[in-house]
């Protein structure tokens, strides 16, 4: 008996399971995750595909805002843990790249033998900030396309997706973040992530002006609009993540709790809105670890 995963495990092409989806499905939508459990979640409710956030692991990992404190050894660990117990393909946030064109080589490295179907690399200064607040800066888009050659050249399966992510639109406008969007593609990106876009409009224009697959980041509280899925792709998307929508969903969960344990000394009001034990052990597939190992004990 083969130690027990979730489906088949790892997938052997992540990134050429994640093209076919481009091709096979008007959208791919991807929750955002953390931990190898709540992509456990994810894969359990049907979805195809799952991301890594950046922000969401720097957020529960550290407790420290999403400003360039989480390391790519650190990040790499997660995405292995994630990818490992999965048979879903999982795109991950590599942010600026970890340093700058050699730095990013060796990221992709790293990241592509963490078992992931690809990353986005973004153009903005480091230490970078949420795609969603003021004051951003970006990278001269020379800086950029550096590091997205050296991306192209450093992975080791030609299916591994590089994705290029340009906050110009904060900075240099809807039209220079489609211009750096053409050289990013020009320099061997498989497609472009514009991020904090502000209405339908420009999602419209760019995805009009971008002949690749495109993603969009539709996260709560920021400067895009609430659009559905439907409507992502409608007008051109190929990918819509959903980054920290489960994160804001359990930390208020954990905080309804606390407050709950406090005020009432038990936890018992709350009961109806938790997860089970048997769903729990349902979704981690408890019994299959419990007859590995009576199995281990009879041989």
């Amino acid at each position: 008996m083969i130690f027990p995963l979730r489906g088949e495990g790892r997938l052997s092409d992540p990134g050429a399971r994640l093209r076919l989806l481009w091709e096979q499905r008007n959208i791919v939508v991807m929750p955002g995750v953390f931990n190898a459990a709540l992509a456990r979640l994810v894969q359990f409710h049907g979805y195809e595909a799952v991301y890594i956030s950046g922000a969401g692991v720097t957020n529960s990992l550290l407790g420290v805002p999403d400003h360039a404190f989480l390391s790519l050894p650190e990040m790499a660990q997660i995405c292995h843990y994630i990818t490992a117990v999965v048979s879903i393909p999982a795109i991950a946030d590599a942010d600026t790249g970890y340093g700058g064109a050699l730095q990013t080589a060796r990221a992709i490295h790293t990241l592509e033998r963490a078992g992931l179907a690809g990353v986005h690399i973004e153009d903005q200064v480091s230490p970078k900030r949420c795609g969603h607040l003021e004051g951003k800066a970006v990278v001269p888009a020379t800086e950029m396309v550096a590091k997205i050659r050296a991306a192209v050249q450093a992975r080791s399966n030609p299916n591994f997706v590089i994705i290029a992510r340009t906050d110009a639109r904060a900075v240099e406008g809807l039209q220079g973040a489609i211009e750096r969007a053409r050289r990013y593609l020009d320099a061997g990106a498989d497609a472009v992530f514009p991020e904090a876009l502000e209405s339908p409009d420009e999602f419209e224009q760019f995805a009009r002006a971008i002949s690749a697959p495109l993603m969009a980041n539709m996260t709560e509280f920021g400067k895009t609009p609430y659009l559905t899925v439907n409507e992502f792709a409608q007008l051109g998307y190929k990918m819509v993540i959903f980054p920290m929508s489960c994160f804001r969903a359990m930390m208020r969960a954990a905080e309804q709790t606390l407050l709950c344990l406090r005020q009432h000394g038990t936890q018992t009001p709350m009961l109806d809105a938790m997860q089970t034990r048997a769903e729990l052990y349902e979704l981690l597939e408890y019994d299959r670890y419990l007859q590995y190992d009576q199995q281990l004990a009879q041989e």
